[in-house]
């Protein structure tokens, strides 16, 4: 029982600590305007309290990339989760089945043939959109074995598609001329023209596929057992890892379709949370979510002042400094302490 408890207070502990850190962080990046504001004057202008010039800051200019920001760093943190759980394997990823390869060459697909009836505000996140889905049920389909997707198959198949997509988009930028900038800046991951007009169509499809995810928390942990062992506990593993994979899909499909593509996330974030909190997805799904969302909050406000003199970095950047040397260090550890068995 005293295991039961300590382990309830430490989850209790890192929940906390997750909705702190958010908040935090949220309010530092509303700060972040051609007129710096402070904490204060930023946290009263959020509920509609102060000067007018800060309310429209805070309200109308800044509070979009921050939701924006919230919805892209939560999808990416739970898909991560879900896909280290479901190849249980620590180097998976929202990207280890290509699918950020084919989001980024509908990208390049948009801003390099442009369309004079369609806007590119609208025609680059929806290409980004159908490539990013189409490449999951072509990798899914190159997979299938017999009846049956093994997972070191549907790995393997993601990372060769993956690369020849990434060829592709290369092929595009090199050819793109004028549009080569765009496509390369795309690539780095930009959260500054976020809009609400987009955030009503991101947030519904990334809280309908973490709502998915989470709801098949008790069935991955059987399946992280393996397939047999959760076959015998009465998972339908086939039926499930295909909704887990279409969820984790539309997730980063969704996320990445409007701000660009932001590595690290996904794959830092569950590590860490692994640590804290042991691998039961029932809490580690939420978990992710919520550590997503702050740490893509973080490196948003990191973004903004770390370098005033060359002006806003590509929030891509910042996530793979910070990211790349964390997973650096995890694979020196020691495999069980990063809970893998």
């Amino acid at each position: 029982m005293d295991g039961i408890a300590k382990k309830r207070r430490r989850t209790i502990s890192v929940f906390t600590a997750l909705f702190v850190i958010l908040f935090i962080f949220m309010v530092l990046d509303l700060t972040q305007a051609f007129i710096p504001l402070s904490f204060e004057d930023a946290f009263w202008a959020l509920f509609g309290i102060g000067s007018e010039t800060d309310v429209i800051i805070v309200q109308r200019m800044n509070l979009p990339r921050v939701i924006m920001a919230i919805c892209v760093g939560a999808g990416l943190g739970i898909a991560g989760a879900v896909m280290q759980g479901l190849f249980r394997n620590p180097m998976a990823s929202p990207y280890i089945l290509g699918l950020s390869s084919g989001a980024s060459l509908g990208a390049a697909i948009g801003l390099t043939f442009t369309v004079s009836w369609l806007p590119a505000l609208v025609m680059i996140p929806l290409l980004a959109f159908m490539t990013c889905m189409g490449t999951l049920f072509l990798v899914y389909s190159i997979s299938q074995v017999g009846g049956r997707v093994p997972t070191e198959t549907l790995l393997l198949s993601g990372i060769a598609v993956g690369s020849l997509l990434s060829a592709l988009v290369s092929l595009l930028t090199y050819v793109a001329g004028d549009q080569m900038q765009g496509i390369v800046y795309w690539t780095m991951g930009n959260l500054t023209n976020a809009r609400w007009d987009n955030i009503l169509i991101v947030a519904p499809l990334i809280i309908a596929g973490c709502i998915i995810m989470m709801s098949c928390s008790r069935d991955l942990n059987a399946m992280m057992l393996g397939d047999a062992h959760a076959q015998d506990l009465g998972v339908e593993v086939k039926k499930v890892r295909l909704q887990l994979l279409v969820a984790s899909a539309l997730v980063t499909a969704a996320a990445v379709a409007f701000v660009g593509v932001i590595g690290f996330v996904g794959l830092v974030v569950p590590h860490i949370l692994r640590i804290l909190m042991g691998p039961d997805n029932r809490a580690l799904l939420p978990a992710s979510l919520i550590g997503g969302a702050a740490f893509l909050m973080m490196c948003d406000y990191i973004s903004r002042v770390i370098s005033p003199n060359i002006g806003i970095l590509p929030i891509g950047i910042v996530t793979a400094l910070i990211g790349a040397p964390y997973f650096i260090y995890l694979l020196r550890r020691r495999r069980d302490q990063v809970g893998w068995d």
